[in-house]
């Protein structure tokens, strides 16, 4: 019989003695199980001991994931966490160095226990950790010239205890001086530091910065991005990593006014070219904390833009009519009026032409086109960005459409404005970066205007995806459909550069994504569900009917094969052909003179399909040495006839081919009718019987 549910087998430790094989009760309390095991072993106050996994964790067991404990499990029997923590919390004031240290190690892993925490925390030992920062490693000073390693290991193995202790949550972070705070800042600011140290420091600053206002606001006076940067041109990618981190946790917290003005410091300090060189174009391969750092700062580089996604053009504000004015200036290259040249309503007249060739939907005000939230005046700075800095193109397009007829024209100001609302759904401008998001893509690294410049790309893609649909004004909906799968496609390739996305959504054409589409449709849910895999069931003896009558009429219409002899092919040939009552093969020699139908009748020799006892193929048939592919075809014709009229299983590789390719075209013949409509999994419930059947008719 197994053992209870409640008895859990272990084997558990003690140095100097032999593991002890025993049995768990989960039902008893920890500390009865404990003192049995103490017994065991003739030790004392049990009460000081305490079980833990004898694993890489070597976390302690506690009533509240002893649950957690498997057969088979290594426990081993230790100091308890409150001796453990009042022990560590003594030989870390150690007057020896070497004692000092071994202490701080041992603290530092120790730490990542929750219980070991909770116990060491209680003995006041954060307070304890901070002091030693902020005033004792200053005494450690006058060492560091002689003992430099050592002293950079007694710091770096104190601040790992102290971000390990702090990683609890048990000890909020609003408690900690200006003198600490200064201190891990300085560690951070100086230009030669231990590398543990350094990446410790980082870690802290980070966890300040995003778990505490306060403590940003004294964090940012401490540290510039000036100082951070030297630290992302280095070759340690953990550095790097903790440095971005510190950026991201810095720019998340910024007041709103200020994000703009951090934004334009790290544009000054060239961040983005830097991290483009030295992190995403290193030889060293991103690891995935790496990459969630670098989606962090991207989201949070494109959440700038939100202010002006949100923001409505007032119709009234002239310095936001005359970007409309430019856009009309630069499209069709005229200079603006004045006031009294000509009648008013001939001006108005020429504006309403000339906004209607700019593809705006209000072509008497088309400043009304962006009182929409979003995308607001993001569009119209698209816009503008797109007329100055790639002005031939921008012209070329207002020109091509304009001279079309009206259906079939592209409005180049509504698909503007619908292209930027799309853009900001695909990067998620405004929404705060998930935490386990890895999602970042290096393009966008490569420019100072990056979404500008992806703008500048699509709304060229949107033009050319148009055309290609020979789309009219109501087709609209379904271009920008096309637009969004392209462009989701080609990022999903993570192009390294944008020129490298402008030649993916090159190959990703309207045609292309036509046969993606059909590629799919064949193999989504719907073509997987429970009914359709019935219908492809009930299908395939059909066609494999079908392969086997076309390789038996192959048979009967016989083949001509070459002679081989032991010894070397020759150039004599024989012929083989099957009755039409499939009961005979008849075979002979073949004159080299003879043309045309070859009869049974000229056929001297034949074998009675009965007296066929198998058919032996590949090693185990010694005249299969020819291996062209025509060859290959011809005899798996035979082999897979000879099967056949054995009433055995069609096993070649071309039967397969067959029966995938036919089987694949009766399923979309069948299922033409269903495009898109929704195949449920299960059939519809069949409706209850009548009460009667008065309604029936008879026929009599």
């Amino acid at each position: 019989m197994p053992p209870p549910s409640d008895i859990v087998k272990v084997a558990i430790e003690w140095p100097g003695a032999f593991p002890k094989l025993m049995e768990i009760d989960q039902k008893k309390p920890l500390s009865a199980i404990i003192k049995e095991v103490c017994e065991g072993w003739s030790l004392g106050n049990h009460e000081n001991f305490a079980l833990q996994n004898a694993d890489s964790t070597n976390f302690y067991i506690t009533e509240k994931n002893r649950n957690d404990i498997k057969n088979g499990s290594i426990l081993r029997l230790t100091t308890s966490p409150s001796q453990m923590a009042g022990q560590l919390h003594e030989r870390i004031q150690s007057s020896s160095m070497d004692a000092k240290l071994e202490a701080l190690k041992d603290l530092a892993n120790s730490s990542r226990d929750i219980t070991f925490a909770q116990e060491f925390i209680n003995l006041d030992g954060i307070s304890l950790l901070t002091q030693m920062v902020e005033s004792g490693t200053e005494r450690y000073q006058k060492l560091q010239k002689i003992m430099k390693p050592c002293f950079g290991d007694l710091l770096s193995f104190t601040l790992t205890a102290f971000v390990e202790l702090m990683d609890h949550g048990i000890v909020s972070w609003d408690t900690f001086s200006v003198a600490f705070i200064k201190k891990i800042a300085g560690y951070v600011n100086k230009s030669a530091m231990d590398m543990a140290v350094l990446q410790r420091s980082l870690a802290i600053l980070e966890s300040m910065v995003l778990n505490s206002q306060d403590l940003y606001q004294k964090v940012a006076q401490e540290i510039t991005i000036g100082q951070l940067i030297p630290h992302l041109q280095g070759t340690d990618q953990d550095i790097q990593t903790y440095t971005i981190a510190v950026i991201n946790a810095l720019f998340l917290k910024a007041p709103e006014d200020k994000r703009q003005e951090m934004a334009h410091i790290l544009a000054q300090k060239q961040l983005r070219s830097i991290i483009l060189s030295n992190v995403i174009r290193s030889p060293k391969p991103i690891n995935d904390e790496m990459a969630h750092q670098l989606y962090v700062l991207q989201v949070l580089t494109f959440n700038l833009l939100e202010d002006r996604m949100m923001t409505k053009m007032d119709p009234q504000d002239q310095a936001q009519r005359d970007i409309i004015f430019e856009l009309r200036r630069i499209a069709f290259d005229v200079e603006c009026e004045p006031n009294n040249s000509g009648s008013i309503e001939k001006r108005k007249s020429m504006y309403t032409r000339d906004y209607k060739k700019l593809g705006f939907i209000n072509h008497v005000n088309p400043a009304m086109d962006f009182t929409q939230i979003p995308p607001g005046m993001l569009a119209l700075d698209n816009m503008l960005y797109f007329a100055r800095h790639h002005q031939d193109a921008y012209i070329r397009i207002v020109l091509e459409n304009s001279s079309r007829e009206d259906k079939h024209e592209c409005p180049f100001g509504r698909s503007s404005i619908e292209l930027t609302k799309m853009l900001c759904e695909i990067l998620k401008v405004g929404e705060l970066p998930s935490e386990n998001c890895h999602d970042f893509h290096p393009m966008f690294f490569t420019h100072d205007r990056s979404f500008e410049e992806f703008f500048c790309i699509c709304i060229q893609l949107l033009n050319k995806t148009w055309k290609e649909m020979r789309a009219t004004s109501e087709d609209f909906n379904k271009v920008m459909q096309v637009v969004r799968e392209q462009i989701m496609r080609a990022l999903t390739q993570k192009p390294n550069s944008l020129d490298q996305l402008k030649s993916r959504l090159q190959n990703l054409s309207y045609t292309e994504i036509l046969k993606i589409r059909q590629s799919e449709r064949m193999n989504q849910e719907d073509f997987q569900s429970r009914p359709i895999l019935e219908l492809r069931e009930k299908i395939q003896p059909e066609i494999m009917e079908l392969i086997k009558q076309q390789r038996l009429n192959r048979l009967c219409d016989g083949t001509r094969f070459r002679k081989i002899s032991s010894r070397r092919r020759q150039d004599k040939f024989w012929y083989c052909r099957l009755s039409p009552n499939h009961k005979v093969l008849h075979y002979g020699d073949l004159e080299e003179s003879l043309q045309g139908e070859v009869t049974h009748d000229s056929l001297q020799e034949k074998l009675p399909v009965a007296d066929i006892k198998a058919v032996v193929t590949g090693k185990d048939c010694p005249h299969m040495k020819e291996k062209g592919a025509l060859k290959q075809n011809k005899y798996c014709v035979w082999t897979d006839g000879l099967n056949a009229l054995l009433g055995k299983e069609m096993t070649s590789d071309f039967t397969k081919s067959d029966m995938d390719t036919l089987l694949s075209m009766e399923m979309k013949l069948r299922l033409l009718d269903l495009e898109n409509i929704q195949i449920p999994e299960a059939p519809p419930p069949i409706p209850k019987e009548p009460s009667n059947y008065d309604f029936v008719y008879d026929c009599n």
